[in-house]
């Protein structure tokens, strides 16, 4: 059997999509022949794809906003079948001590990654049980399933929420034909935010982080989209509540 990434005639829904791995993975959809509608409330972050997908500005952490946005997408393209959570990130946010988090940035980032992913999650899984078929992916991190490398605690206890969500969304989804499944991503190059968190380090810790992947380089968001792709696709109707850390090999 021949595996090939030939989404024709379905639909998708990418959060995040404004910059780094959700533009690339709206843009890989686009390209291997989906309908494709992209969620941020970043608008014209999203401007580069106005010629490969449907964009919808929206604040993801709005459960009524989501809700809505997604009926605009049903009523587009006639439902949906592939939803793919890439909203979230760090805010901007860096780390410190435990002593300086605030209940702000704390709860900021539990909005931007996990909240969006379940309002979405939610408005979505209504049309998929209509038509018994689904594919649900989330974008954790490689933070979701060891401590972080940005030292912000609230991304890494997010990030571990999502890993949890996906696993419960897959049992409670399974028998009505929809899979749940979730790509952690290592250190990626996608977005400002990851370029500050780079640019932070010493010589020294860049050459100690690369020479700690097997594959020695960082990842680009391309390697996220692939694997997104390959969870969302025909092939893996029998995989789910699985996370794919696509980090290059961890020692």
């Amino acid at each position: 059997m021949s595996v090939s990434f030939d989404f024709s005639g379905k639909s998708v829904i990418v959060t995040g999509a404004a910059q780094g791995i959700g533009r690339q993975i709206a843009q890989s959809f686009f390209d291997a022949g989906a309908r494709v509608a992209a969620f941020d409330i970043d608008r014209a972050g999203m401007a580069a794809l106005e010629n490969s997908a449907l964009l919808v500005d929206v604040d993801l952490s709005d459960q009524q906003a989501v809700a809505t946005a997604v009926e605009t997408v049903v009523a587009k393209f006639g439902g949906i079948d592939i939803l793919v959570t890439a909203a979230g990130g760090v805010r901007g946010q860096v780390g410190g001590p435990i002593e300086a988090v605030t209940q702000e940035n704390w709860q900021r980032l539990f909005a931007a990654n996990v909240e969006s992913a379940l309002w979405c999650a939610q408005a979505v899984a209504p049309h998929m049980k209509r038509r018994s078929a689904g594919r649900i992916v989330t974008i954790s991190s490689g933070a979701g399933l060891r401590p972080s490398l940005t030292g912000i605690q609230a991304y890494s206890a997010a990030k571990h929420a999502l890993v949890g969500l996906t696993k419960q969304l897959a049992l409670e989804l399974g028998p009505s034909g929809i899979t749940v499944n979730s790509v952690a991503p290592g250190f990626v190059l996608s977005n400002p935010n990851t370029q500050r968190q780079w640019d932070s380090y010493s010589a020294d810790q860049q050459d100690r982080l690369v020479a700690s992947t097997f594959m020695r380089r960082l990842g680009t968001p391309e390697d996220i989209a692939a694997a997104a792709l390959f969870l969302a696709s025909e092939e893996t109707s029998w995989i789910s509540g699985q996370i794919l850390s696509v980090d290059g090999g961890r020692a």
